[in-house]
């Protein structure tokens, strides 16, 4: 090629945290290129990443579909309702989802086309400061028909410039030597969420928050569906009290889940998988249909810079960054799940898009790390944002909790969604809200009224004296906050942060 293409901004990466800073950077005035390699099993290219082509939103339109089919069947007649002759079609389920995520794929698309931001298909290299090794990927038929940008011609690596370097390439599920993944009878999280139809027996290896989400699908299509996790104790981010909740509803919702069970072996036997695994009773054996692998990330820094970049990575492959996410190298940037600062979230590398972004173009947008939502979309739902009451107390600071059912409001009882609880902590000494935790049905919508308030600083009072609407799923965060002080309205929760005891045992420590 006779000329380097320069750019003020080159992103690699286009799924959350790479098309909101490329997008970001285009209305700051900003000449930017985005470069990504993504392509589905069709082999089609598309933008969104992991997260969107095959991680939360696409977990989201399943678990919809599911949780439909589960209410039709054991829901209805409650409410009066008969249906006969229901089945289930996996195939539509699945393509419906492909046409959520398509329609989000063409959506960034339309907006990088109208910010003139230039879009790459293909592999990046950071060869040092400014300078990107671009290796083409050759486009499908499709993509070059509706694109024709993405038609190069060519496969032979070049080099573009940039005055500024955003590194955006997000992470990949984590592989495991002893349960290849084919994706016919050993599935990865991608793979899980393109099955075709309902295994009789699942096993699912990690009871985390991928394998959850992934768990509550297939569980409530039909499959007796086994978690097998590692670690003794049961999801360890959010709050305990929250946790062991989530254990017991989840388990009374159909979900084996065997903590202590770490998978030595996983093996095809004809159309079936045996998977051995140790517990604290010794060598266990179980044969099942299938078999998913969804535990944790990894950041996808394989052979994303040149030896002689000496960019700097840990020993898990995270890039370092400072407070204002650069790297060791001038006008090289790093965010999202290349990163250490703060967990893996879609919303956290938004954030820091926009917050390098902005920087670039002169302008200052920090980002409160400490009052981040988090998210678990499992039915019910669990988000919390701040800290947990183990941290508090493990540092010694002086606390008060308010705890509320949720399954008091007359909203839940009328959803037939009673399940869950809220959780407000404060600073005894201040009333200042620390953290807010939740389980229960739409969590991941109540909780940005928490995050608003500790955003503003809120004490549980300000939040007792917020009129909220009535009947909502939202009383329950303002009862839970007058609970912090007082007894809450309803008598079925008597609370003296002493002694914290739920009726028609929701849940007990006395």
């Amino acid at each position: 090629m006779p000329n380097t293409p320069s750019y003020d901004v080159i992103v690699i990466g286009a799924g959350p945290a790479g098309y909101s800073s490329a997008i970001r950077c285009a209305q700051l005035g900003l000449k930017t290129a985005c470069v990504d390699n993504w392509r589905d099993k069709h082999g089609q290219s598309g933008l969104g990443g992991f997260y969107l082509n095959s991680g939360c939103v696409a977990t989201l339109a399943l678990l919809e579909s599911a949780k439909l089919y589960h209410s039709l069947n054991h829901d209805l007649k409650t409410h009066g309702i008969h249906a006969d002759n229901l089945h289930i079609d996996i195939a539509a389920m699945v393509e419906r989802k492909n046409t959520i995520v398509e329609g989000l794929r063409k959506q960034i698309a339309n907006d990088f086309a109208f910010y003139n931001i230039e879009r790459i298909h293909a592999k990046a290299k950071l060869l040092g400061p400014g300078k990107v090794e671009i290796t083409p990927v050759p486009a499908a038929a499709d993509d070059a028909l509706n694109d024709p940008t993405l038609a190069t011609g060519t496969t032979e690596s070049y080099l573009i410039e940039g005055k500024h370097i955003i590194l955006a390439t997000g992470s990949s599920p984590i592989k495991l030597r002893y349960a290849p993944v084919d994706n016919e009878l050993i599935f990865d999280a991608i793979g899980a969420l393109n099955m075709t139809s309902v295994p009789q027996k699942l096993a699912i290896i990690g009871a985390g928050v991928i394998g959850l989400e992934i768990a509550g699908i297939w569980n409530r299509l039909g499959a007796e569906t086994i978690l097998l996790e590692a670690q003794d104790s049961f999801l360890s981010l959010p709050d305990q009290q929250i946790s062991q909740e989530a254990h017991r509803i989840y388990r009374q919702q159909g979900l084996d889940i065997r903590l202590g069970a770490r998978v030595t072996a996983a093996k095809k036997t004809g159309q079936k998988v045996q998977v051995d695994y140790q517990d604290k009773n010794g060598p266990q054996s179980l044969e099942i249909d299938k078999l998913i692998v969804a535990c944790g990330r990894k950041p996808n820094t394989e052979n994303l810079s040149a030896p002689e970049a000496n960019l700097l990575f840990d020993e898990n492959g995270y890039t370092h960054v400072n407070e204002k996410c650069r790297t060791n190298l001038p006008n090289v940037y790093a965010i999202g799940d290349l990163t250490l600062r703060g967990p893996m979230l879609a919303h956290k590398g938004i954030e820091e898009g926009i917050f390098v972004a902005e920087q670039i173009a002169g302008l200052h947008s920090p980002i409160n790390y400490n009052i981040l939502p988090n998210v678990i979309y499992t039915d019910p739902e669990i988000a919390w944002v701040g800290q947990t009451e183990q941290a508090l107390r493990a540092a010694g600071e002086p606390i008060k909790i308010g705890l509320y059912p949720l399954g008091t409001t007359a909203r839940a009882q009328t959803l037939g969604k009673s399940e869950g609880m809220v959780k407000v902590i404060t600073h005894a000494d201040n009333d200042t809200i620390l953290g807010v935790h939740i389980i229960g049905v739409h969590a991941s919508e109540m909780i940005a009224e928490a995050t608003l308030a500790m955003e503003f600083s809120a004490s549980s009072e300000d939040l007792a004296r917020t009129i909220h609407a009535h009947p909502t799923l939202s009383e329950a965060l303002h009862e839970a906050a007058i609970a912090v002080k007082l007894t809450a309205l309803h008598p079925k929760l008597q609370n003296n942060n002493d002694e914290l005891l739920f009726e028609d045992n929701v849940m007990t420590d006395e």
